[in-house]
């Protein structure tokens, strides 16, 4: 898929910090519990770390008690992009950022308590939050 927004290796890596880039880019994964944005609760959005793009707001965001930020849906369909991800020796379907193509976590349907019944799991160092004004 050709992405809005590309850069070499190179050029992510003096943009990112070391973690950001392998969590982002190189699909790994943070520790769980350990996220700066697992606790946020203000109103607000959540975007892309790596090129900005919006991709959920806060009023989609629930505690799934699984040590990563989770939400129940994009902002818009469009925003995220969901791959096969055959790694680990499961199945999984993985979310990455449909601007740039950076990972951003996963998403199961093992959230019945939600509207939509999905629980995109994401790493924080993959987020921005922008706390909504007023």
């Amino acid at each position: 898929m050709g992405y809005q927004v590309t850069r070499s290796d190179e050029e992510w890596r003096l943009l990112l910090e070391p973690q950001e880039f392998a969590v982002l880019r190189q699909a790994a994964t943070e520790r769980p519990g350990t996220g700066a944005l697992l606790g946020e609760a203000r109103v607000g959005v959540y975007g892309c770390r790596a090129c900005g793009q919006e991709l959920f707001r806060s009023e989609t965001k629930f505690d799934a008690h699984c040590g990563w930020p989770s939400f129940f849906s994009p902002l818009a369909a469009d925003r995220v992009e969901l791959v096969e991800d055959r790694t680990l020796g499961m199945v999984r379907t993985e979310v990455r950022c449909a601007r740039c193509g950076s990972h951003l976590g996963h998403v199961f349907d093992d959230a019945p308590q939600t509207p939509t019944g999905d629980r995109y799991c994401m790493n924080s160092v993959s987020l921005t939050f922008r706390a909504q004004e007023g």
